[in-house]
């Protein structure tokens, strides 16, 4: 498959152009950048053959089958039409967009295209997340009563830009983070958050922005669950908890973008370590996003995966704001 960047971003650098190389035959052919110098230094420092400055040129001269999008947020929805629009299948960046309306126009004109549109949810794609949805599934821990996130970290300096000043831009914590973890917990679950209450704060790093929220979500089960993500928590340490009636698992350092941390299954008797596999989090996704334009499956997050995490994280920004519970609107 051949790929175009649509963004000439850190994420596709350190994590992306290396995962859809791995794919056979898998190449990256061209970079958009709406800095021209910036583009051409960008696809020359990374091998890619064109960049481009203007989407309408890279959509009909580049030679690509797929568009990876990783702008910043606001500019994620016209982007994912005018490919979309061009026949290209789309793997877009959370959060899909800026709100829940524009995110549905987005997956509804890929299933009219007839083009596969994912979701860059990582985290389902880890070892250790996958190991903790089969114990979920499969009725070891019982009856599940809990569930608790702690995804508060210490955000890089080098990622100090819009993410902690630009509230137009999608900056924030919680278009950040917090859609992440709303996905994780939709995926051990097998089911969508009903109602929110939240909190946040701008706690040391926030211009104009949040940098840290807790909130807490019922599901239709019943159970419950506990958020926290930060930018300002440099010695929290990431994690989740799945607490049953006959067992819990507790995993720690499994919210990154590498396979890392540790998974433990508590049982009456004591604790054990589960073994996890340590693949590549985006060749995996990778793998099934291509399986998937094969006709093959489905990929590992795909576009209404996207709608329904943007949903949450857009229902507990609300709760913050208003200090009042809010039914979740997944917009279809």
């Amino acid at each position: 498959m051949k790929w175009a960047l649509i963004g000439a971003s850190r994420i596709a650098a350190g994590h992306m152009i290396g995962a859809f190389r791995a794919q056979p035959g898998g190449e990256v052919t061209a970079v958009l950048s709406a800095d021209a110098r910036r583009g051409a230094a960008y696809a020359e420092e990374h091998g890619i053959a064109r960049s481009f400055d203007d989407l309408g040129t890279l959509l009909a001269e580049a030679d690509c089958d797929a568009v990876y999008i990783s702008t910043t947020n606001e500019k994620h929805h016209d982007q994912a039409l005018a490919a979309i629009a061009a026949g290209k299948h789309v793997l877009c960046e959370k959060p899909l967009a800026m709100s829940v309306a524009d995110a549905v126009r987005m997956v509804r004109a890929a299933e009219e295209a007839g083009v596969v549109f994912a979701t860059n949810h990582h985290l389902r794609n880890a070892g250790a997340h996958l190991a903790i949805r089969d114990l979920v599934a499969s009725g070891r821990l019982g009856r599940i009563l809990s569930v608790r996130v702690f995804h508060a970290v210490n955000l890089p300096q080098a990622l100090r830009g819009w993410r902690i000043t630009d509230a137009g831009a999608g900056g924030g914590v919680i278009p950040d983070i917090t859609v992440h973890d709303a996905d994780t917990v939709r995926f051990h679950l097998d089911e969508d958050p009903v109602e929110v209450v939240a909190q946040m704060t701008a706690s040391g790093l926030g211009q104009g922005v949040e940098d840290s929220v807790m909130s807490v979500w019922r599901m239709p089960s019943g159970v419950m669950v506990s958020t926290h993500e930060s930018f300002t928590h440099p010695f929290a340490g990431t994690g989740i908890e799945i607490h049953g009636t006959e067992g819990a698992v507790v995993a720690r350092d499994v919210m990154a973008q590498t396979p890392q941390g540790s998974v433990t299954l508590v049982y009456a008797d004591g604790r054990h370590d589960v073994p996890f596999e340590t693949h590549d989090l985006y060749e995996r996704s990778m793998r099934l996003f291509e399986a998937a334009v094969r006709g093959e499956g489905r990929p590992s997050a795909d576009g209404w995966d996207g709608v329904k995490s943007l949903a949450v994280a857009l229902a507990v920004r609300e709760a913050a704001r208003t200090g009042a519970a809010q039914t979740i609107d997944y917009g279809v």
